[in-house]
């Protein structure tokens, strides 16, 4: 199924049962625009969520996220979670929920088909236990996003066409868990299960540096979010991110900044205030450290 808009939990005529039961039955694709969406509950499929611009927040397990563009949020089978979108901008909504069986018999094909070295007990079964955090849109998913985008607004929602489309987007997943594998033996631990389960809070420790990058960044309550002590947060996460989670929450604010310079017409002051920076000079100093210009000289080129 296609839908062009985002139902109203609200509204008084809302059919919960008949919007949720279709997840059971179609594969679903969204594309819409919104300023206002609330969903306080849902158990969903396998399912992308991403954003074309503006901002979609999600509570998952206790967590808050927010799906900003540039990311995608995956979510698994029978996973609880709520979403909103409360803003006075407009957001465009992109999401995939891949229906159950379809997406077994396809990942089950393709993980039988594909010799696989890795320890990862996960990939036996018919659907991988995904891990449920923010990951970048690297350009083979961009432009699967994109063609299937440009097919669904040429012929619309034809079966046979956006299988075709979807069975790409499943295979594209499992290249991205058989990379946060990868990721994952990097973390210093012996057994697989301990490191799988480090790595699972180190993307928890990620993602809420993704999700709150303009707020004070405190390491204590990020480790107490991700249940790492300080040191194990610090050593783990280099070992795996190759960076501390102090440079790496300075590249997020820094890529945010960057484009706020290209895409918007806030001053320099503002950006810095809005990206979680102290002061402007501080900004100004690091941005251009990183970009080999100043941000007016930045914004100026593009």
């Amino acid at each position: 199924m296609y839908l062009t808009s985002l139902p109203d939990h609200s509204d008084p005529g809302f059919d919960e049962q008949l919007h949720f039961s279709r997840f059971q039955q179609h594969n679903m694709v969204f594309d819409a625009v919104s300023s206002r969406s609330w969903c306080p509950r849902h158990v969903g499929c396998l399912s992308i969520k991403t954003v074309r611009s503006g901002e979609e927040w999600y509570g998952v397990d206790g967590r808050r996220l927010a799906v900003r563009p540039g990311q995608f949020l995956l979510l698994n089978n029978d996973q609880e979670y709520s979403c909103h979108i409360d803003t006075t901008e407009k957001v465009r909504v992109f999401s995939v929920f891949f229906k159950k069986d379809f997406a077994s018999s396809i990942l089950h094909d393709a993980l039988s088909r594909e010799e696989r070295s890795l320890d990862d007990p996960s990939l036996s079964g018919s659907t991988p236990e995904f891990f449920q955090t923010l990951t970048d849109i690297d350009p083979l998913l961009e432009q699967q996003l994109a063609g299937l985008t440009a097919a669904l607004k040429a012929h619309g929602y034809e079966p046979a066409v956006m299988d075709e489309h979807l069975i790409f987007l499943l295979h594209h997943l499992i290249r991205v868990h058989t990379s946060a594998i990868r990721q994952a033996s990097q973390v210093d631990a012996v057994r697989f299960h301990t490191r799988t389960e480090i790595y699972r809070r180190l993307c928890i420790a990620r993602d809420l540096m993704h999700s709150t990058f303009m707020e004070r960044a405190d390491l204590s309550a990020i480790g107490q979010t991700a249940c790492l002590s300080v040191p194990q947060l610090v050593r783990q996460f280099k070992a795996v991110f190759h960076k501390t989670p102090h440079q790496y929450l300075t590249g997020i604010r820094l890529a945010h900044a960057a484009r706020l310079l290209k895409h918007s017409l806030l001053s320099v002051q503002e950006i810095t205030s809005s990206c979680g920076f102290e002061n402007t000079s501080a900004f100004c100093r690091i941005f251009k450290m990183q970009y080999g210009v100043s941000p007016i000289q930045f914004r100026s080129a593009h």
